[in-house]
């Protein structure tokens, strides 16, 4: 997905009304099947949202990052957390109260951009679900990492990107929607063909270009 829809209106007022917090690694903000009213803003870090599959298995859903709000779901519909939200590092948020929320969207601003949010990570949904279909391993792994180097990428000198992320493998391959075996093998191609190169926890892209080709490879 790439950078979240403006939402300087709504930040403000959970900022206003909501207290920080730093989230150490490792430390969940919520977690699947709780009861809260809290809403986070993430002012910098990294956050995996997951669920748990009915026979056990993590899937990620998705990485949300500076600037984004999460939590929201649970605040509008009153139903236990559908997912678990895990700080990939240390993690500076706003927490504030469904309270907050719900009378900043009495506001049409908050309120509009709001909206703009939840369509954008509908769409990204979507887009996931047909490259699931349409895209063989090495394209899913290709799109996974774009986005990682669009969302998170620092520039490098020569052109190169870094991204500093922690994420396993195992934790790729479930984004992914492919297996932990084919997913390795994906990156060892892409680093083959000099795309890119990963060390620990950190990814450097060396041919942006044909990683995008890469990303587009049909099934």
């Amino acid at each position: 997905m790439s950078a979240p829809p403006d939402q300087r209106l709504l930040s403000a007022a959970l900022r206003q009304d909501g207290h920080p917090r730093r989230f150490r690694r490792g430390q969940a903000l919520f977690t699947e099947g709780d009861r809260a009213e809290r809403v986070f803003l993430i002012e910098h870090g990294c956050v995996l949202v997951s669920c748990t599959s009915p026979d056990g298995r993590e899937i990620v859903l998705g990485l949300r990052g500076s600037g984004e709000i999460i939590g929201e779901m649970s605040t509008l519909d009153d139903e236990a957390r559908s997912a678990t939200a895990l700080a990939m590092g240390d993690v500076d948020a706003v927490v504030a109260t469904g309270a907050t929320l719900r009378r900043a969207l009495e506001d049409p601003g908050p309120a509009n951009e709001l909206i703009r949010v939840l369509a954008a990570r509908l769409r990204d949904a979507d887009r996931k679900r047909v490259q699931f279909v349409a895209l063989d391993t090495l394209g899913r792994v290709a799109e996974r990492l774009l986005e990682l180097t669009e969302r998170f990428g620092e520039d490098q000198p020569g052109g190169e990107i870094r991204v500093d992320l922690p994420l396993s493998q195992e934790q790729l391959a479930s984004w992914c929607g492919a297996s932990r075996e084919s997913t390795v093998k994906a990156l060892s191609t892409l680093r083959a063909l000099n795309c890119i190169s990963t060390g620990r926890q950190s990814l450097v892209i060396h041919d942006l270009g044909a990683l995008r080709g890469h990303a587009q490879r049909r099934g």
